[in-house]
C-alpha cells in the first residue's frame, strides 16, 4: 500500500514563482462559482500574496465578480468603495475603518497591494463592456454597533421616518458600551434584549426595498443590498454576543453560519444584477476546510463555511483550497488585544500534515487532492492552525488538531518556510526573539 509520503511526492507539483504555478488549480476551478482560499495563519505574507495572485487570475480569466473576506462588513465596504472608484479616500485612508483587534490582519502592505490592483483593474475596464466591477466585501459579524449605525444612515437618505424607528429600535444595543457588555447585560437580565427589534427592522428593510430603489440602476440596488447586509449583521451579531454568555448555543456555529449566509446573499445579489455570482473567499483554513473531516466536528459538533457551502451549493460548485507552512515567521500577538509581533514559528511536528510535507523535500508545491488518487492522505493526522495569537510554549494544545486532509480540502498549497505580513503599524516592539537558544538541536 502506498505511503502518505509517496503519495505527496507523486501528486505534488513544485512551485516555480511564475504564473503557471496556478494553471492546474484554474483547470480544477472549471465553471465553479465558489473558490474558497484558506490560510494556516492570519499573519503570513506568502498566503496573502498567493491568494492575491490566484484571485487576479480568477477575475481576469474566469470572470469572478467579488472577493469576500474574513472581515467586518462596514470595514471592508470602505475598501469596496475605493476599489469601485470613490476617491474621497486615498488608498491608505480606505483602510482606516479597520480599528478593531487584530488590525494588522487587513491593515498590511500585502492587502494594500491587492486593493491597489483591484482599483487599477476597475479603472481599466472598458466603459460599456460586459465585464462587471469586482467588489471587495467582509463577511464577519463583530460590527454590531457600526452596522446598526450604517442602517440608520442609509434610511435617513431614503426614508427618514423609518430611520427614526430604527434609531429607537436599536437604542437597546447601548452604543456607548462594548458589544460584549451588551451580551453580558442581557444574559444576566440587566438590560432588555434587542432581538425582536433587530429582526423587525431587517424584515421592514427587505419589505420596503422596492419603494427605496430609485431609477439609477445598479448603484441603488447595491446601496440597498449593503444596508440589508448590515441589518443581517445586527440580527446575527446580537444573537452571537448574547450566546457568548450562555451554554446552549455554539458561537462558532453562529459565526460560520452568518458568514455562509453572507456568501449566499452576495451570490444571489450578483445574479439579480445580471452577473454569474462568482465569488472568491479568503479566510482561515479552519473556516474553509470541510469541518466534517476535522476534530472540530468529531469532538465538538461544529460546522464551518467549507462544510455549509458544500451542503448548500453542491460539492461540484465549491472548491476548497488550503495553505500550509512548516516554519518561518508570522505576525501574531501573544494575547488578545496585545501588540502584533514578528514571531518565530516552530518547525512543525513530524506527525503532522506540515511535517509530512516538509519530509517530502519538495519545499514549495501545489497538491491536488482528488479521490481516489489521494486516498493515503485521508488518514487522520495532526494539522496546525495559528490565528491572531501564537503560543509556541503550548503549541500542541493551542494550535494542533486532527484532520483528514483529502476530505477536508480539494487542493493544498504548501510553503516550507514563510515570512510575516508587514503591518502599517505595530503598536510596540516588532521582533520577538522567542527562538530557543538551543535551536535547531533542542538539547
Amino acid at each position: 500500500m502506498e505511503t502518505s509520503l509517496a503519495c505527496v511526492r507523486r501528486l505534488a507539483t513544485r512551485l516555480d514563482e511564475r504564473p503557471a504555478d496556478y494553471d492546474a488549480l484554474l483547470e480544477r476551478v472549471g465553471s465553479r462559482p465558489f473558490v474558497l482560499l484558506g490560510e494556516a495563519s492570519h499573519g503570513t505574507a506568502e498566503f496573502y500574496r498567493l491568494r492575491g495572485e490566484i484571485t487576479r487570475r480568477l477575475i481576469e480569466e474566469r470572470d469572478f465578480e467579488a472577493v469576500l473576506v474574513e472581515a467586518d462588513w462596514p470595514d471592508a465596504l470602505r475598501l469596496n468603495r475605493y476599489v469601485r472608484g470613490d476617491r474621497r479616500d486615498s488608498l491608505q485612508q480606505a483602510f482606516d475603518d479597520f480599528q478593531r483587534f487584530p488590525q494588522w490582519m487587513w491593515r498590511n502592505e500585502q492587502v494594500r497591494d491587492f486593493i491597489a490592483w483591484l482599483a487599477d483593474h476597475h479603472a481599466a475596464s472598458t466603459p460599456g463592456s460586459d465585464r462587471r466591477p469586482v467588489g471587495f466585501h467582509g463577511m464577519d459579524l463583530y460590527s454590531l454597533h457600526r452596522s446598526a449605525d450604517a442602517v440608520i444612515a442609509y434610511l435617513e437618505g431614503v426614508d427618514p421616518d423609518q430611520a427614526a424607528l430604527a434609531r429607537r429600535g436599536y437604542a437597546c444595543l447601548d452604543h456607548r458600551g462594548d458589544p460584549f457588555h451588551y451580551g453580558r447585560n442581557v444574559a444576566f437580565g440587566l438590560t432588555p434584549s434587542c432581538e425582536q427589534a433587530s429582526i423587525r427592522l431587517l424584515l421592514d428593510l427587505l419589505h420596503k426595498a422596492p419603494a427605496y430603489l430609485r431609477a439609477d440602476g445598479r448603484r441603488a440596488a447595491d446601496e440597498q443590498f449593503f444596508a440589508e447586509q448590515n441589518a443581517r449583521v445586527v440580527v446575527n451579531a446580537e444573537e452571537y454576543y448574547r450566546a457568548m454568555f450562555g451554554s446552549r448555543v455554539d458561537t462558532w456555529n453562529l459565526r460560520d453560519g452568518h458568514m455562509t449566509e453572507t456568501l449566499a446573499a452576495l451570490h444571489a445579489h450578483l445574479r439579480c444584477q445580471g452577473g454569474q455570482g462568482k465569488i472568491v473567499v479568503w479566510a482561515h483554513n479552519s473556516h474553509l476546510g470541510d469541518a466534517r473531516a476535522t476534530e472540530m466536528h468529531w469532538a465538538r459538533g461544529q460546522h464551518n463555511i467549507g462544510q455549509l457551502a458544500r451542503q448548500r451549493f453542491g460539492v461540484d460548485r465549491v472548491l476548497l483550497v488550503g495553505f500550509t507552512t512548516h516554519t518561518g515567521r508570522v505576525a501574531a500577538a501573544n494575547e488578545w488585544d496585545g501588540p502584533v509581533e514578528r514571531r518565530w514559528v516552530r518547525p512543525s511536528r513530524e506527525d503532522s500534515v506540515e511535517g509530512l510535507f516538509h519530509q517530502s523535500g519538495l519545499d514549495r508545491f501545489y497538491l491536488p487532492l482528488v479521490s481516489p488518487d489521494a486516498e493515503p492522505l485521508e488518514e487522520r493526522r495532526l494539522q496546525r492552525a495559528i490565528g491572531v495569537i501564537y503560543r509556541p510554549d503550548t503549541e500542541r494544545a493551542s494550535h494542533y488538531f486532527h484532520a483528514c486532509l483529502a476530505r477536508q480540502f480539494d487542493a493544498v498549497f504548501h510553503l516550507d518556510e514563510t515570512t510575516a505580513v508587514t503591518p502599517f503599524e505595530t503598536g510596540g516592539p516588532w521582533d520577538k526573539e522567542d527562538m530557543p537558544e538551543t535551536y535547531p538541536f533542542g538539547v
